[in-house]
């Protein structure tokens, strides 16, 4: 009886494409899970949980994003400096109109494995606000969610 092996993916070997993504009018959770998938790998036949097999993502309209219910006043990101009285707090609506990129990072981050390979996931991902974006040079497709 022979055996077969299992195939193991080499980091070498993984083509990794470009991908753009149009964030215009999309719901803010179903677009992080997306992008999150493709970050990982896991829309591809290689994939393992071990090695980054995963593409590389643009996010474009970042700041034309859809949340449901009142989540624009009711939803609030905190940072904590570490000091006494240095916690801020900064609600969904308010980062939106200042800082777009980040609210998009901070929900695929969220949906990323918290181990060692979460910062060059987070490293393939790139975010705008609008349309323009440097990457041409890449020849990324275009992705429909």
């Amino acid at each position: 009886m022979k055996i077969k092996k299992t195939y193991q993916p080499v980091a070498k070997e993984i083509v990794k494409k470009w991908w753009i993504i149009n964030a215009e009018g999309q719901t803010l959770g179903r677009l992080a899970t997306k992008i999150a998938q493709i970050l990982r790998g896991r829309d591809k036949a290689v994939y393992a949980p071990n090695v980054d097999t995963g593409d590389f993502v643009i996010v474009t309209n970042a700041s034309k994003i859809h949340v449901t219910g009142k989540k624009l006043q009711d939803k609030f990101y905190y940072n904590y400096s570490g000091y006494p009285g240095g916690l801020k707090k900064v609600s969904l609506e308010n980062l939106l109109k200042k800082y777009p990129d980040r609210v998009i990072r901070e929900a695929v981050k969220g949906m990323l494995p918290k181990n060692k390979m979460q910062q060059p996931f987070l490293n393939k991902l790139k975010i705008y606000a609008d349309e323009k974006h440097g990457h041409e040079a890449q020849k990324p497709e275009v992705k429909v969610i």
